[in-house]
């Protein structure tokens, strides 16, 4: 039996079998374009190498495409016939335990599996990547700072892979509020590792919920010629930036920059696509004409109807159909939701039946400016939306089409205590500045 570099038994025909797994782990924490290479070279140096098999599986469904887990269950059944070959160590079983559950949509026991691991073994940093996401899609902010914080007791600078885990750590502190702990743990990650992108994104989450919009840019600006190498990560901290451009009113720029960088590429991935739904939003909100971008977006909205594989990409979906003034495929959304919410058992058609259908429904209300329907869908469950996961920042969202509802729909006492609400927890967020100023006057 054979140890990774922080001295947990890995199952592998030799020391070069580990070593290009450990290659593939950084490359993954990385976000780094070469991922896929590298874990094939995993597996053909090493054909019964158990977590790169596991790995696959894993990797399959970070894609979030439902044509994907039949390739999931191909990688978990190719674990199977490693272990039966090879052996296994328990932690090796657990991950096969988690990724099954993954598979079947089950995320709640996934997550439950993934900390069990991490309690054996707190610097497994596959473990701790994979909870984090599915705490993230969750949207239990609390839970993914503690079990990261639990493991990361365990780690030192002398662990390699150790500036990751740090990058954790900042996330799960900044998303619970913990703003100067997860600013200072992200800042030691990068010094790390500049091209740690995850390190830097936490700390660009920080710059936004504390409005310190210049240093936003400025922190953005210094670290992306490290991102050469990396994936489509990279057009999420480039939304961040477009964000922090929203704040100074360079509405042009950050539509240059919505071409040029946020959506350089018209893909059918669920950040990608997120992103710019949410930038688009956000622009038409500030008076700026987005031509027929929404467009594009609608196109590949449509061919993910029936995936369904996150609430959040859901609303999204919907949100770009709508505003694309698609009806059909708006039908087509409804309905196969609808069927989701209710038929199937999932963890997220649990959250698609609560919060999901009323999101899509209101999405589609907000652009016939019917506002009063909007409240009507979104008031009573507002403080359940995290439960559709992504972070604070990204389901700002839907609390500014709530407030820009009530405004719209005459209902000044209720936006003036939404407003009320968002400015004591961020008293120079400027947007609802700017509103309150609106419903003032």
């Amino acid at each position: 039996m054979l140890s990774d570099p922080r001295g947990i038994a890995v199952t592998a025909a030799s020391a070069e079998s580990v070593a290009r797994l450990e290659a593939t782990i950084a490359a993954y924490c990385a976000f780094r374009k070469d991922t896929g290479d590298r874990l094939k070279e995993a597996l053909a140096a090493d054909p019964h190498l158990v977590m790169a098999h596991l790995l696959r599986g894993y990797f399959m469904l970070l894609l979030v495409k439902r044509e994907l887990l039949p390739r999931a269950r191909q990688a978990l059944e190719a674990a199977d016939a490693a272990m039966r070959a090879a052996g296994s160590t328990p932690r090796e079983l657990l991950h096969r335990q988690a990724l099954e559950a993954w598979i079947a949509r089950d995320e709640t026991r996934a997550i439950e599996v993934l900390e069990t691991i991490l309690v054996g073994d707190p610097r497994d940093i596959v473990a701790l990547k994979i909870v984090q996401y599915l705490l993230f899609y969750s949207g239990d902010g609390r839970r993914m700072r503690d079990t990261v914080a639990r493991a990361i007791a365990a780690w030192d600078a002398s662990a390699p892979l150790y500036g990751f885990a740090l990058g954790c750590h900042a996330f799960g502190l900044e998303e619970c509020g913990e703003y100067e702990t997860a600013e200072r743990a992200g800042r030691q990650a990068i010094e790390l590792n500049p091209a740690d992108i995850w390190g830097a994104h936490a700390v660009a989450h920080v710059f936004e919920m504390e409005e310190r919009t210049e240093e936003g840019l400025a922190w953005i600006g210094a670290l992306a010629p490290h991102w050469a190498a990396a994936n489509n990560f990279a057009f999420h901290v480039w939304w961040h930036r477009c964000l922090y451009l929203l704040k100074l009113r360079r509405y042009d720029e950050a539509l240059g920059r919505y071409d040029s960088e946020v959506r350089a590429e018209s893909t059918d991935d669920q950040l990608d696509v997120t992103n710019a739904v949410a930038l688009l939003w956000r622009l038409e909100q500030a008076g700026v004409d987005v031509g027929k971008r929404w467009e594009e977006l609608a196109q590949r909205a449509a061919a993910r109807i029936d995936d369904h594989m996150t609430s959040f990409g859901d609303a999204h979906y919907a949100m770009a159909l709508a505003a694309a003034g698609a009806p059909g495929d708006v039908a087509r959304w409804q309905e196969s939701a609808g069927l989701y919410a209710t038929h199937v058992r999932e963890t997220q058609a649990v959250v698609m039946r609560e919060l999901g259908l009323a999101l899509g429904e209101a999405a589609l209300a907000h652009r016939q400016g019917n506002f009063a329907r909007v409240l009507d869908l979104l008031l009573p469950v507002r403080q359940s939306i995290w439960r559709i996961g992504g972070s604070h920042a990204q389901r700002d969202l839907f609390a500014q089409l709530i407030i820009d509802a009530a405004v719209k729909a005459g209902r000044r006492d209720v936006a003036q205590e939404l407003l009320r609400e968002r400015l004591a927890a961020r008293p120079d967020n400027l947007w609802a500045l700017d509103q309150r100023r609106l419903i003032e006057a």
